[in-house]
């Protein structure tokens, strides 16, 4: 097995995330498994904060905001798409940073609880992805929101679905969203890419995992839709501002710095965190490590300049981007 150079904090946090593995290797057992872990390391939501469960396009919604009344042009928000391989992970997975960035932001964050594969595969949670922007897009939403300042975020199969709305709003000529982030995104990269070989047996996330979750959720014949496999795709130009954020150890590394390499050919501005030290799965170190505590750092601050810039507003396809 291959020795990654892991801080000390970062090792006793993969340590503790694998004690949640347990022996039983359904589907069920997985989710299982997954929540107990989410459960050990999701904090009390920051107080201050209203959370609201909500469906929207028949699609249930977790809404966090201020508390307090919206800004007189709506909440300027930011639509997350949750990890877990499309497989697991839902509303309470990922509630340790979707709260988090609705207090440190003080904006809307809404979080998705898309359908999950194997029951559902491709493209189930993307079109569930789509729809609901699609409707806050047309002002369904229970609550006021800016019509210019919106993002969409995603981190590893949520990151996939992040990069493949924009590339479908994109392609439908629609308003698109004023910035994509994207954590460890796997966009359905190549197999012989550098990374899945040199991070094969990584922490938390080997390629024989990826290759298990991309077989539930894309099964059968090989799909080339880019809405499935972003970096399929034959057209990068006119797509929203991105900031990728990395991890070292991870067979997916590649996947994020292939989509960046393409977006700045095709002239659209991205912003590359090269994620020093990491691993796949690392955002739930926060306070933990001080390498994820720099990741959350960058991630804020690219937020607040999203959620805040004028020059970030409402853009559609054949605006100029700036490399």
């Amino acid at each position: 097995m291959t020795d990654y150079p892991l801080s000390a904090e970062l090792a006793a946090f993969v340590r503790q995330t694998l004690s949640y593995t347990g022996a039983d290797d359904s589907i069920q057992g997985l989710r299982d498994s997954y929540e107990r872990m989410c459960q050990a390391f999701t904090p009390p939501c920051p107080r201050g904060l209203v959370v609201q469960d909500v469906p929207l396009a028949g699609v249930p919604l977790r809404l966090y905001h201020p508390d307090r009344p919206p800004p007189a042009d709506g909440w300027p928000w930011l639509l997350y798409l949750h990890g877990g391989g499309w497989v697991v992970g839902g509303l309470h997975s990922h509630a340790f940073i979707t709260a988090h960035l609705a207090s440190e932001l003080q904006v809307l964050v809404i979080a998705v609880d898309y359908r999950l594969a194997p029951e559902h595969p491709f493209p189930a949670a993307f079109d569930d992805s789509l729809a609901v922007w699609r409707a806050l897009e047309q002002g369904l939403a229970p609550i006021p929101l800016d019509r210019q300042r919106r993002a969409v975020m995603g981190d590893s199969a949520g990151g996939n679905l992040a990069a493949a709305l924009c590339l479908a709003l994109r392609d439908a000529a629609e308003p698109l969203p004023g910035a994509q982030v994207l954590v460890y995104p796997g966009l359905g990269g190549d197999a012989d890419l550098p990374s899945r070989r040199q991070c094969a047996d990584a922490p938390l996330l080997s390629s024989s995992d990826l290759e298990g979750f991309q077989s539930l959720y894309l099964p059968g014949p090989e799909p080339h839709s880019p809405y499935a496999r972003p970096l399929l795709a034959q057209d990068f130009s006119n797509l929203p501002p991105a900031f990728i954020a990395l991890a070292a150890f991870d067979p997916l590394r590649d996947d994020g710095a292939c989509y960046h390499q393409r977006l700045l050919a095709a002239g659209v501005s991205s912003e590359l965190y090269p994620g020093q030290g990491l691993v796949h799965g690392c955002l739930r170190a926060r306070g933990l490590a001080a390498e994820v505590d720099a990741l959350y750092d960058a991630l804020l601050h690219h937020l607040r300049q999203c959620l805040r810039a004028p020059e970030l507003s409402i853009r559609t396809p054949g605006a100029q981007a700036t490399p």
